[in-house]
């Protein structure tokens, strides 16, 4: 009785194009008879499955009739791996069986040039409170890896130029041939000579010896802007981890971390501090001395003050980070009451009672 495909991939018949092929990878790798817990004739059946399912043509032609005509594929496939047939001059498919090579033996289907660009890197910075708020411009250690400051990364010395690298001619990827259970696969590795570039310096840098890339430390300018908060990132264009070579690095990112100040919290734009003041000075009302980011200024409290009542200082706050203005300080009034009294602040507090 000839195999159902759908119930050899453990699909519905109603199965997209997406569930058929991750149901053949997911069988193909535990089937796969190179593994300890292979079986070939259980992977014949799933390609078989697979090469029908996966194409339109075919699928159609199945769902109607219940076969596709021709030989069987585990006789096409065992006579193909005897011979060692490379499948793509037979017009098979094979672009899934190659990713799933790939992952099983270690190499790489990939037609294309490799993107080289350097890849972006994170560190931390810690400032204090004031400098988040007014700016500051701060000096980074790094240590790593980074473009070389006498080729630019291009690998090459200074007025001589790159040629075409001789390995890939310019292609910057090498072909490999893979022999595997169902024949020759062909698959495309970076050049190891260039990295992917295609172009190799005819004289090498004499500081970087043609790799465009040094190992050590540098010291980098960090402009901290006005206004800046906790956890956020200031970006450093090709400031990163090196790219390959004659390719630009990748971008670096400074995480601020603003350490905590003792009298200041900061809301938004906005700057929250307490004052403390008397019993006497929050009842009759009393001009206090205030401390700012910018010195010492002077409010007036009204009589009749509440404990907790706030107060705004008008653009006394922190700059705002598109340069326009500033937020305020908003002051609470704490009130204090004493916890021990002399004998006429007694008899006054007693009057004072009687009279309310």
């Amino acid at each position: 009785m000839a195999q159902d495909y759908y119930q050899v991939l453990g699909v519905g018949r109603d199965a997209s194009a997406d569930d058929i092929k991750r149901a053949f990878r997911k069988l193909a790798h535990q089937h796969h008879p190179d593994k300890v817990s292979g079986d070939s004739q259980r992977f014949k059946q799933i390609n078989e499955a697979y090469q029908v399912l996966s194409n339109p043509a075919k699928r159609q032609q199945y769902d109607r009739f219940g076969s596709v005509g021709g030989p069987a594929a585990d006789s096409w496939a065992g006579e193909a791996s005897r011979a060692g047939f490379d499948f793509r001059t037979a017009g098979f498919d094979v672009g899934d069986l190659g990713d799933m090579f790939g992952d099983l033996f270690g190499f790489s289907r990939s037609r294309s040039r490799p993107s080289t660009r350097g890849s972006d890197a994170e560190v931390a910075l810690s400032i204090d409170f004031r400098e988040a708020v007014f700016g500051a411009e701060k000096m980074l250690e790094l240590s790593g890896l980074s473009q070389c400051d006498r080729c630019h990364g291009r690998g090459a010395e200074p007025g001589s130029s790159l040629v075409s690298c001789t390995t890939c001619r310019g292609s910057g990827v090498v072909e490999q041939v893979q022999a595997t259970i169902l024949g020759a696969i062909r698959a495309q590795q970076t050049c190891p000579s260039c990295g992917g570039s295609g172009e190799q310096p005819k004289s090498k840098c004499k500081r970087c010896h043609g790799s465009g890339s040094l190992r050590g430390k540098r010291t980098l300018r960090v402009a901290i802007p006005a206004g800046i908060e906790d956890g956020q990132s200031i970006r450093l264009r090709q400031q990163g981890k090196p790219g390959g070579r004659g390719s630009q690095p990748g971008d670096l990112y400074v995480r601020i971390h603003v350490r905590p100040d003792s009298m200041f919290r900061r809301d938004g734009d906005d700057i929250l501090t307490r004052r403390t003041v008397s019993l006497s000075q929050a009842a009759l009302g009393s001009p206090v001395t205030v401390e700012t980011l910018d010195g010492p200024v002077e409010l007036e409290l009204p009589a009749g003050t509440q404990p907790g009542q706030l107060f705004r200082l008008r653009g006394k706050g922190v700059p705002h980070l598109d340069g326009r203005g500033r937020g305020d300080q908003i002051v609470e009034a704490v009130v204090k009451v004493p916890s021990k009294l002399t004998r006429e602040q007694k008899k006054l507090l007693e009057r004072l009672a009687e009279l309310e």
